[in-house]
């Protein structure tokens, strides 16, 4: 089986993101109409992949070098199973609740056992936190939140980001009432490369990253604040609550509970690296490719962008993201892709999930 540059770098034995921190709603536009088609999906916390059924493809293949990753995937499978969509909302911790003990055997009752024993261990900090809230990213935005954000800034400063204004006014509060000397301190502390690399992301996730962690995220909360209207962003809202406000993730919203709930049974979930996937032969309509060319040299880049292409249908799209290392389409492979600028632009504009400073949509030609 092929292997994946980042396996022998990174640590893949815990959930990382419980939730997912990418934009369902610009992902499923970017990769345009599926219907009847064969999806691949990195498989992250799974929010993705099942976002992906309400494309009504075929079948929709999952791939994760990770199996805790792949275990919240087949946690929300049993929640959308057995619970109802408010349920789910308590469960995940999208919602306040008093039962996520009992929900969390509801929708363990029927999974495999190495699944079980993994949410199992976790009971106590889902019953905290919520299922979503149980990842190393999601503690680590947590530390952020109850430690050290109350020196800054007060929760009625807090509260305030998320009161509906106009544009203009956006920037006038981001100006004048959030950006202080103490916030910017707290920027360049907590999202310093050292800082986000031990308690956030994994230190290998960062060998191919140009620039300064923190003044990324400073430029990307700038676009949060300003450029989009923070009361309709739920992962902003998580990051200053805890929990979502009016506004969920695609995956979590009730207008899509029975549509995925109906399509579970088209997910493909198959652990292992993208790579080992693209080596059987079969071909795929869209990809979900997440950020992971960020963690890959260019010359790996160039080489596992190009067996992708090999494992592509004609019109095919694929569909990522770049935090600070840019990727796109190798020169090598110009020929065979065309870059879909004006998706790009319009879905960029309006995509919630901030961290990310390029968002790319290729498709392959006939």
């Amino acid at each position: 089986m092929q292997r994946s540059e980042i396996e022998d770098k990174a640590d893949f034995g815990h959930i990382r993101y419980a939730q997912l921190w990418e934009d369902a709603d610009v992902l499923t536009q970017g990769l345009g109409a599926c219907a009847g088609g064969t999806l691949v999906s990195i498989c992250a916390a799974g929010d993705n992949a099942l976002a992906m059924l309400v494309l009504d493809p075929a079948k929709v293949v999952v791939v994760d070098l990770s199996l805790a990753q792949i275990a919240c995937l087949k946690l929300r499978i049993g929640a959308f199973r057995h619970l109802t969509h408010a349920e789910f909302l308590e469960l995940m911790g999208a919602r306040p609740s008093t039962q996520r003990r009992e929900l969390l055997n509801r929708a363990l009752a029927d999974l495999d056992a190495e699944t079980r024993n993994l949410w199992e261990s976790l009971a106590e900090d889902v019953d905290q936190h919520g299922a979503g809230g149980v990842g190393k990213f999601e503690r680590y935005f947590r530390i952020f939140r109850t430690r050290l954000l109350p020196f800054v800034h007060s929760q009625k400063t807090i509260d305030a980001i998320f009161v509906p204004r106009p544009k203009s006014e956006r920037q006038t509060f981001l100006d004048t009432r959030f950006n202080s000397w103490r916030w910017r301190l707290l920027l360049n502390i907590f999202f310093s490369r050292l800082v986000m690399g031990r308690m956030g992301r994994d230190q290998a996730f960062f060998d191919h990253v140009e620039g300064s962690p923190a003044q990324h995220v400073a430029r990307r909360i700038r676009h949060a604040a300003v450029d989009c209207d923070p009361s309709e962003n739920p992962y902003l809202h998580w990051i200053m609550h805890g929990t979502h406000g009016a506004a969920l993730p695609m995956t979590w919203r009730a207008e899509h509970f029975e549509v995925i709930k109906s399509r579970l049974d088209r997910l493909d979930i198959r652990p292992g690296s993208l790579e080992a996937f693209v080596s059987t032969g079969e071909k795929a309509d869209g990809f979900n490719l997440s950020d992971i060319f960020e963690y890959m040299s260019p010359d790996v880049f160039e080489q596992v962008y190009g067996t992708i292409l090999n494992a592509a249908a004609p019109g095919a799209r694929l569909v990522y993201w770049n935090m600070m290392a840019p990727r796109r389409v190798p020169q090598a492979f110009a020929n065979r892709v065309t870059r879909l600028r004006a998706v790009e632009d319009r879905l960029k504009a309006i995509d919630k999930a901030f961290f990310y400073s390029d968002f790319v949509v290729e498709q392959v030609n006939a």
